[in-house]
């Protein structure tokens, strides 16, 4: 699932956010991977945006970020679920909320991944512009999509859920059965995979002469969720400092138009390796 919040912010469509890229965020309870994966410092890590989340001038969300090496910027978790799951609970709140969000000069969209289901990601998906649910195509992890006790009502007309890997039934089965909106499928492709695994400064390849099947996807999945904020008017992002605008409540709606927050929740059956 961290693979696929990756790959939505090495291809969001730069015109949503006047240019500004996006910014992706670890927010799992569980503790974070790109930490080691990568090889990053301790810090700047999403502690540090929880531990400013109570100050009366918390900064910009991008003063805890990291260059990935492939091209995308992000606010990576420690490993370890004790100090995570602390973290996460004070980004859910009013506080952290408000750091998420930025201020007015604030500019852009930041992608949540908030791991498994579970009360703890529960605050954050009822605050999200969008829900993506990630899960494998077979029937076991589809049935255990079912029986998750994800809120979909709650979710309606902002839920995807996005299918990793070969799926022997059509979306419409899948919607039908399960009480989704939209489905949508997401090919195993391990170069594209192991491009975003590697320490190694590179360039991930998102467009031109043949791309990847999954960057080709994923690419259609980021103009869908994209798709409600771009009929909205858009503000000038000139003098603008950072996408620091994430998850809020939907009161904060018609003060955020051009900003952004969508989330990411791991579906049970969508191992880390390929989603």
């Amino acid at each position: 699932m961290t693979t696929t919040a990756l790959a939505l912010a090495a291809v969001w469509p730069p015109e949503v956010d006047g240019g500004v890229r996006p910014v992706m965020v670890e927010a799992d309870s569980s503790g974070g991977d790109l930490m080691i994966r990568f090889g990053l410092p301790s810090a700047p890590s999403l502690l540090d945006v929880a531990a400013a989340a109570g100050q009366p001038y918390p900064g910009s969300l991008l003063g805890a970020t990291s260059e990935l090496p492939f091209g995308v910027r992000a606010v990576v978790a420690v490993p370890g679920r004790g100090p995570c799951r602390e973290a996460v609970r004070l980004l859910a709140g009013q506080a952290g909320r408000r750091v998420l969000l930025g201020d007015s000069n604030d500019w852009g969209t930041v992608l949540l991944d908030v791991g498994r289901l579970g009360e703890d990601a529960e605050p954050l998906l009822d605050a999200a512009d969008q829900v993506v649910l990630v899960t494998r195509g077979g029937a076991e992890p589809l049935t255990h999509v079912s029986a998750s006790g994800l809120h979909v009502e709650a979710c309606a007309g902002r839920l995807t859920l996005a299918v990793v890997g070969p799926c022997p039934y059509p979306a419409e089965e899948i919607g039908n059965t399960l009480g989704m909106e939209r489905v949508v499928f997401l090919p195993w492709d391990a170069r594209s995979v192991g491009a975003m695994s590697s320490s190694k400064h590179g360039v991930l390849r998102t467009a031109g002469f043949r791309p990847s099947p999954l960057m080709t996807a994923v690419r259609a999945l980021a103009r869908q969720l994209a798709e409600p904020r771009q009929a909205q008017p858009q503000q000038s992002p000139s003098g603008a400092r950072a996408p620091g605008s994430a998850h809020g409540t939907e009161r904060y709606a018609a003060q955020l138009a051009g900003h952004g927050r969508a989330g990411l929740v791991q579906g049970p059956g969508a191992e880390e390796d390929g989603s």
